[in-house]
């Protein structure tokens, strides 16, 4: 159901534009915030446009607010479709969550309950937006703090609940399930249980902090070892997909992130040269890694 993965990218941060104009990088494929993009003129497009005649670019929002209550915000949707057509993105993404109420944008990606109400409202929104963008939305699980007490069901029964009801593809960030998995006390391997794997068409992988006993998704720091356990546990399960290192604060040299792709590159190869890869199925409980299971 996903597209085949282009390969093994980064987002793009204005930190590297000169970078990656000057030369070409060890890098497959791009990540851009649409929202810094979704503008008539300006420096940014004149970049993007620079750096997209030399790598395919997908487009990721973060202010789509798929779950709110509000209306669809039609502007913001007309916008976002001008700019994939001038970008002609390998995908378009945004988050499952919430993050605006009357009009005001919370700027946080917030958690919705995991119910069938919500499943059929969130899915009705995603069929909207598909429609009106001519294309099937690519949906990331969030990072959560809170729970609500009328969920129904976990968040792995719910996308892929979503996934069926409106004919969408995931974005799954492994860091996001092992940041969810320690605060709320689940196992991250039943997570990748529980999705359709088949409807992934993109990973992200990015690192945490840890405060006051729990994990903060602040995507300041290098990709921790549970991730990397948990990004070999995915590929075990259903081979290569597009992956990327997501970085937005203390950013780094392009250089070190580089380096840190090429470890996803390796551990990608290490478990695909390994016999019967695809179509084994999970281990046992009794066998699972410890560096992925929660704490």
């Amino acid at each position: 159901m996903h597209r085949a993965s282009p390969g093994f990218g980064l987002g793009l941060r204005p930190q590297h534009y000169a970078d990656f104009a000057a030369a070409r990088r060890d890098v497959d494929w791009l990540e851009v915030i649409s929202e810094n993009f979704m503008v008539d003129g300006g420096k940014p497009l004149q970049w993007l446009d620079r750096i997209r005649a030399d790598y395919p670019m997908a487009l990721h929002g973060v202010t789509l607010s798929i779950g709110g209550s509000d209306p669809l915000d039609l502007d913001y949707l007309k916008r976002l479709k001008a700019l994939a057509a001038r970008v002609d993105p390998l995908w378009v993404s945004d988050h499952v969550c919430w993050g605006a109420h009357g009009g005001i944008v919370a700027h946080d990606l917030l958690p919705l309950p995991y119910t069938a109400e919500a499943v059929r409202h969130v899915a009705a929104r995603v069929r909207q937006v598909q429609d009106l963008l001519g294309r099937r939305l690519v949906l990331e699980n969030v990072s959560s703090y809170v729970e609500f007490g009328a969920n129904e069901m976990t968040e792995w029964e719910f996308l892929s609940e979503l996934c069926r009801e409106a004919d969408c593809l995931l974005l799954l960030d492994l860091n996001n399930i092992h940041v969810s998995a320690v605060n709320h006390g689940f196992d991250a391997l039943d997570f990748l249980d529980g999705v359709p794997l088949d409807r992934v068409q993109q990973l992200h992988l990015a690192g945490h902090t840890v405060r006051d006993g729990y994990l903060i998704d602040t995507h300041d720091a290098a990709v921790s070892d549970p991730v990397w356990a948990l990004y070999r546990e995915f590929v075990r399960r259903s081979g290569g997909r597009a992956a990327m290192i997501e970085r937005d604060d203390h950013i780094p040299a392009l250089e070190d992130l580089e380096a840190e792709l090429r470890i996803a590159r390796r551990i990608s190869a290490d478990v695909l040269a390994m016999p019967a890869v695809l179509g084994v199925d999970a281990p046992a409980s009794s066998s699972r890694s410890p560096t992925v299971r929660a704490a």
